[in-house]
């Protein structure tokens, strides 16, 4: 068992779009075999910043997920232009 935790700097007004991607994203991680649970949290000091903790049965099955093409599917950050820079992604073992 892995966890992930995905940090996302969202621009200052699109917290709310980042908040309603994030829900098609969690829609497609369930349907992603080998993923346990994911849940997003906000920094109570920075609005704009965010993190997505997620739990999969291994570090195979996230790449597995952030490579597919649901993945794709779900997450329009670039074309909304939604975050202030690249997310960095970190794994806990």
């Amino acid at each position: 068992m892995i966890t992930v935790g995905m940090n996302y700097q969202v621009l200052p007004g699109k917290e709310e779009v980042f908040e309603n991607a994030f829900r098609g994203v969690l829609v497609a991680m369930n349907e992603m075999e080998g993923h346990v649970k994911s849940h997003l949290y906000r920094d109570v000091d920075n609005a704009q910043s965010y993190v997505i903790l997620s739990e999969w049965n291994d570090e195979e099955a996230f790449q597995s997920f952030i490579r597919s093409e649901r993945f794709a599917q779900v997450t329009n950050w670039g074309k909304e232009q939604i975050l202030a820079g690249r997310p960095a992604h970190q794994v806990y073992r």
